[in-house]
């Protein structure tokens, strides 16, 4: 774990407090109870599938195997973790609680699950427990989340605002991220396939497909144009061109998510538009200023990138029109990034307040996953991308738009798939801070 994240625990730990006071106080509720989450089985068969700890509960401590177990919160009093270590043979059984996190709690070890119960408080009903249905315990399921709307309206509002000890942990994942980058990418300069680079970056990163924060994106030519690519070819293209790699890595439940697109020609004219990209990605990064709209992030982002495709002829009319018409997000048809922190696409993305409602989308971008103002301790996703996908650019011509677009520039471009360029940004008081681009300069 990482070493500099211990001294700011105790800060977060009281942060997490504070708003579960507030949000309790709220509903007229005693205690926060939020189980870590259980095992769940393949239908007609005994395999179960990867465990996902519940978000709720890995923000309170860097625990993501442990389930079965439950978090016990009361105003006032010392948080109490009911850990499950259970007698068994058949799998690798959870250490007992170690580091720096545990002496901020009272720890119970139980063997069973049900044991739970003992340690739970006596009535359920003066509870807000936040988990999955099949989280419940008890004769008749009586200990069952029932996830009340206020309080998780308030929770999840307020995990936009990362602690100085979250921030940590975020950075340390980024490490981790950018270390497997870099093997990917000379897996796939040596002429691996889409699986011989996964494989690269999963041993650099040291975890695997279970372990990463989401499915590895590894696309080798064409495949770029497709924006959540996962089969792995078993066999490298011939000849290889381009190498979009959209991949993420883990630390003590946070997530980071990278992305970077690689030309094997690097001095051709893919290379040369991955440039641009690059350098446009990285005057949107420094638009993650306290205070500004994230949508108009998502717009300028837009017109950005459509100047892109007018300076190499793709397109033929002016950023503006571009986006006016839809011709941009033919070419961009995502949103520019989100938030981010224990889960990769982060909660309340759209929340107008803490007690709930929602901030709408701009008209025509469906797909922004953020529309919040940002503030100091937001850290979000800044992902342009370009893109040439057969059906999108079909969709443009039948709604009269072809004329707008060079079909032979298109041509030329279409067997290197697409660009994306994603980098993880903080944003402070001041300058924001780019925990990718800093992994990335430290080598």
């Amino acid at each position: 774990m990482s070493t500099a994240a211990a001294p700011l625990y105790a800060d977060h730990l009281a942060t997490l407090q504070a708003r579960t006071a507030t949000a309790l106080e709220r509903v007229g509720f005693d205690h926060l109870v939020v189980p870590s989450g259980t095992a769940h089985y393949q239908v007609f068969d005994d395999r179960d599938y990867p465990y996902a700890v519940n978000p709720q509960f890995k923000h309170w401590a860097p625990l993501t195997r442990n389930p079965g177990s439950w978090l016990v919160v009361t105003p006032g009093a010392k948080p109490k973790l009911v850990y499950l270590q259970p007698r068994d043979y058949w799998h690798v059984v959870p250490q007992a609680p170690e580091g720096y996190w545990v002496e901020h709690f009272d720890i119970v070890v139980i063997r069973k699950p049900e044991e739970a119960m003992q340690h739970l408080p006596k009535n359920a009903s003066r509870c807000a427990i936040l988990g999955e249905p099949e989280s419940a315990l008890g004769k008749y399921a009586a200990f069952k989340p029932n996830n009340p709307q206020p309080v998780l309206d308030h929770l999840d509002y307020h995990r936009a605002y990362k602690t100085p000890y979250e921030v940590e942990m975020l950075r340390e994942a980024t490490r981790r991220g950018v270390r497997a980058h870099r093997a990917a990418e000379r897996a796939f300069r040596a002429g691996a396939s889409e699986f011989g680079i996964h494989l690269a970056y999963c041993q650099a990163a040291g975890q695997d497909a279970n372990d990463l924060p989401y499915a590895n994106i590894v696309a080798l030519n064409e495949h770029g144009a497709v924006l959540h690519y996962t089969d792995f070819d078993r066999l490298p293209p011939k000849p290889a061109r381009s190498f979009l790699l959209d991949a993420g890595a883990s630390h003590g439940g946070y997530a980071c998510d990278i992305t970077r697109t690689h030309a094997l020609d690097t001095a051709g004219e893919f290379q040369a538009l991955v440039d641009a990209v690059d350098a446009a990605q990285q005057k949107m990064c420094a638009q993650v200023r306290d205070g500004f709209d994230y949508k108009q992030l998502h717009l300028d982002a837009h017109l950005a990138l459509a100047g892109i495709l007018k300076d190499f002829g793709i397109v033929t009319v002016s950023p503006e029109e571009a986006l006016a018409t839809g011709v941009s997000s033919a070419f961009f048809p995502h949103g520019i990034g989100h938030g981010l922190g224990l889960q990769v696409h982060d909660v309340a993305g759209f929340a107008a307040s803490e007690r709930g409602g929602t901030i709408d989308k701009p008209d025509g971008h469906p797909y922004l996953r953020l529309t919040r103002v940002l503030e100091p301790g937001f850290v979000v996703t800044i992902e342009p991308g370009l893109y040439f996908i057969d059906m999108l650019l079909e969709d443009l011509r039948a709604a009269g738009r072809g004329g707008s677009v060079d079909w032979d520039r298109v041509e030329a471009f279409r067997p290197y798939g697409g660009i994306r360029i994603e980098d993880n940004v903080v944003c402070t008081g001041g300058e924001p801070v780019n925990l990718t681009r800093e992994a990335f300069a430290a080598g």
